[in-house]
């Protein structure tokens, strides 16, 4: 019965990473396809030693830290004040989530607009208070940050989505008791609400930690890894050097690596889940 779903996961997954594996250690390009050779581990080690490389995962991890800090503290405070209300939750729900539905690259081309130098609308506010305008996305002191709150805004949703969740599923009787003892607010999210919900904020930290190092669309759209390389990130990398150019060889390597990367983050979480197994 598992037979026809375990082929098609075959097919859609373990056959692509095979072969991407395998062209990581050859100089496969697109352009020469009967020139491929095997050269061992050279893929690897220029992508290791290119400095826009170590400037690239710089800016993910710094990347990746930012955005789960942020979009995990905002989306508990949400979660936690859409909990408290006593009606509109099913309407203010509706409304939160609405960015989170939206596709990354009609966000990107939406906020483009928006903070674009010349008719966008952060720059008109700007000019109608007297204040000089601001080239948001080729300024080495902005564009980073930019893509980092317009991620904030579309996914903060999604943290609020799960965290929600878990607050539904905590026990009343739990408050009850809490309340019964005396205790105040503080104490009853530190010791009654925060250990009911801590798995799902694990989860959230875990899938946005994932997504964030595969952080591509906004980048490749708003400022292509500029000004100055502020913004690249490994997947902008990969594309920039590797399947922009044909070098599938090189790209190969360099999306094992943050394959790599990827497991290394997710491998505690892993490790737990099958222990409560």
């Amino acid at each position: 019965m598992s037979l026809p779903t375990v082929l098609v996961l075959a097919l859609l997954t373990a056959f692509p990473l095979g072969f991407t594996i395998f062209y990581s250690f050859t100089n496969f390009n697109m352009l020469k396809p009967k020139a491929i050779k095997y050269i061992k581990f050279d893929n690897y080690l220029k992508i290791l030693a290119d400095p826009y490389f170590q400037q690239a995962l710089g800016n993910t991890l710094k990347f990746m830290v930012l955005a789960v800090v942020i979009e995990t503290l905002f989306g508990l405070l949400v979660a936690l004040l859409i909990n408290s209300l006593g009606s509109g939750q099913k309407v203010l729900r509706t409304l939160i989530l609405l960015p989170v539905i939206l596709p990354p690259v009609t966000v990107a081309l939406i906020w483009r607009i928006m903070l674009s130098n010349n008719y966008g609308i952060f720059n008109q506010i700007l000019t109608s208070l007297g204040a000089a305008q601001v080239n948001w996305l080729n300024d080495v002191n902005t564009a980073f940050y930019c893509i980092l709150a317009i991620d904030v805004w579309q996914y903060m949703p999604f943290a609020f989505l799960l965290i929600y969740a878990s607050l539904q599923s905590v026990p009343v009787s739990q408050y009850e008791a809490a309340q019964i003892d005396g205790a105040n607010a503080i104490q009853v999210f530190l010791f009654v609400t925060l250990p009911n919900i801590l798995s799902g904020i694990v989860l959230v930290v875990l899938l946005r930690s994932i997504d964030s190092i595969r952080l591509f669309d906004k980048v490749n759209i708003l400022t292509r890894g500029g000004p100055a390389n502020t913004t690249a990130t490994i997947t902008q990398y990969i594309y920039n050097y590797g399947v922009g150019n044909y070098k599938i060889g090189f790209s190969s390597a360099g999306s094992i690596v943050m394959t790599l990367m990827v497991l290394v983050i997710s491998l505690p979480y892993i490790k737990q889940a099958f222990k409560r197994n």
